[in-house]
């Protein structure tokens, strides 16, 4: 570099000279330029790359902050220059390219603060360096203060509690998942066997038991159904047991939900439909009835269906006028729903009488526009013809405009 200084020098007085002839003055140029060419051209347009990962004090990815470059070695620290700087991203890591080639010192800074550094990262042409900083090294760490030692061990503590809990929780998760799964393949035992071990590992979270309770009644039902096909009594102990363990998931998957720091209403009506369910199929048709109400409670927005569902049950049971008033329920919440309208006809017509002036039969009050709306909305559903037949026995029309009363 110094070689090259005193030609420009030189170059410079035989300016100055001023009665050089132009042709020896190009001459003079020519031959300079040919002297150091490689030199000169390398310095001009080389460039280099650097790309590396930050691990800070607890041993973790440094996820903010930058390296920094410089070649200003005697400098005090506030005044130091850097030409070129380059993001940490949250992963840890960092790269930069086109960097003159050169010899630097590579900072790690956070927040305007130098947290640590490489004293001599030589650059050539084309390079691309791998520097990484692990600052959970033990030279390091010997040289922090006591006070800031005991905080990054506090923060190790911490933070590996914390990944203990999102291990536990991503491995629920999984578990979770495959437990639906199987209770849609109708794999029953092995998402009983799946939520046995979750409900172990977290007894007070309410979504594992109510998957447990799922997974029990799908095993109640298959059961059930395969006794009916053999001819045997379904409600042999084993199968009524299997009822009963579901409804006590079910049970305390949604007093588990209630009381957690953030209740879900989505958590809580699935639960107490689905105990409903299990308490109809026990024959408990009053306790049914009332978690079919508590689950319309928790999903407003979904009460036409489990007032429905209610309305089924009370009907399936015999408790006919209690059926009815559930009817009513689900047709309130939701005026175009037919089979509500089916239920409450249904639950209305034994209560027909007959005029003994005109042997004719006499409906009670809102029997016939229960099931006319129900031919209205549902004119080839499944109880179509049933509907029919019923209305023209008792010599009502098949059709009206009757209109649902309003929510």
């Amino acid at each position: 570099m110094k070689r090259i200084g005193r030609r420009t020098d030189k170059i410079s007085k035989i300016g100055k000279i001023g009665k050089m002839s132009s042709a020896l003055a190009a001459a003079l140029f020519v031959i300079l330029a040919m002297v150091y060419p490689a030199r000169s051209t390398a310095q001009a347009t080389g460039s280099a790359s650097i790309h590396g990962h930050v691990t800070n004090p607890a041993g973790m990815a440094l996820n903010k902050g930058e390296v920094r470059l410089s070649t200003d070695r005697s400098a005090d620290a506030k005044d130091r220059k850097y030409p070129y700087k380059f993001p940490i991203d949250q992963n840890g890591d960092y790269k930069g390219t086109g960097i003159a080639p050169g010899n630097y010192v590579v900072f790690v800074f956070q927040d305007d603060k130098s947290l640590d550094y490489n004293e001599s990262v030589v650059f050539a042409n084309g390079d691309d360096k791998v520097v990484n900083f692990d600052m959970s090294r033990a030279d390091y760490l010997a040289k922090m203060s006591p006070e800031d030692r005991k905080a990054v061990e506090e923060y190790k503590k911490k933070n590996a509690e914390i990944v203990a809990a999102n291990s536990k929780v991503q491995n629920l998760n999984a578990m979770l998942t495959q437990a639906r799964a199987d209770n849609k393949a109708g794999n029953y035992d092995a998402a009983i066997k799946a939520m046995q071990d979750a409900t172990a590992a977290k007894p007070d979270e309410g979504i594992l038991w109510i998957t447990m309770g799922d997974a029990q009644l799908g095993s109640a039902d298959t059961a059930a159904k395969a006794a009916k096909t053999a001819g045997t009594s379904p409600t042999d102990p084993a199968i009524a047991q299997k009822y009963t363990d579901a409804a006590a998931s079910y049970k305390k998957g949604v007093e588990l939900n209630a009381a957690s720091k953030k209740p879900s209403p989505e958590a809580a009506a699935a639960g107490y439909n689905q105990l409903g369910q299990a308490y109809a199929k026990m024959g408990n048709a009053k306790d049914s009835a009332d978690a079919y109400e508590m689950a319309a409670k928790a999903m407003p927005a979904n009460a036409s269906m489990y007032y429905f569902n209610e309305a089924a049950t009370l009907y399936n049971a015999g408790k006919l006028p209690e059926a009815e008033a559930a009817a009513d329920k689900a047709i309130a919440a939701d005026p175009k729903k037919a089979e509500a309208y089916y239920i409450k006809g249904q639950s209305l017509i034994p209560q027909a009488t007959v005029d003994p002036k005109t042997q004719k039969i006499v409906a009670p009050p809102g029997c016939v526009e229960a099931y006319q709306q129900y031919l209205e909305l549902a004119p080839d559903g499944p109880h179509a013809g049933d509907v029919k037949g019923i209305l023209e026995g008792i010599g009502a029309q098949v059709k009206s405009s009757y209109k649902a009363p309003k929510k």
